[in-house]
């Protein structure tokens, strides 16, 4: 993510059954994917919101056995804002910051239940470098 805007937006599909059909997890700025193809969603596609709830970030980490440290970041955040999601969808808020978490719409139809979440930035950011900038 090189540029500063860090808001982003999770967009999870559910069927009938409350099953994940798919999730969608990019910055709202550039519409830019965040994940880094990590096969997160592939993980969890099919899971029931209860399996994917009880789901620890170690789990999908040794399951999917990133190369790198950043492949990791990206299933941090994809876990992370599904989680989130999820557990506001439920009403499961105690332990969520709300001011970073916030569910934005959720609709239901004949096909499921659509849930978008906007996640904002914290309040102060570290300093970015540009990976160009970066000494190897």
């Amino acid at each position: 993510m090189p540029c500063k805007d860090t808001t982003s937006r999770v967009t999870v599909l559910l069927d009938q059954e409350d099953c994940l059909v798919d999730f969608d997890f990019s910055k709202i700025s550039c519409n830019k994917e965040i994940s880094g193809g990590t096969g997160y969603l592939e993980y969890c596609k099919g899971k029931s919101i209860d399996e994917i709830m009880r789901l620890e970030f170690q789990e999908p980490l040794e399951f999917l056995a990133p190369e790198s440290t950043e492949d990791q970041l990206f299933i941090y955040l994809e876990w992370d804002a599904l989680r989130t999601s999820l557990a506001q969808y439920l009403g499961e808020v105690a332990d969520i910051d709300q001011e970073k978490y916030q569910i934005s719409s959720i609709t239901s139809d004949e096909k499921g239940t659509t849930i978008v979440q906007v996640i904002c930035p914290p309040e102060k950011m570290p300093d970015l470098i540009s990976c160009k900038k970066r000494v190897p």
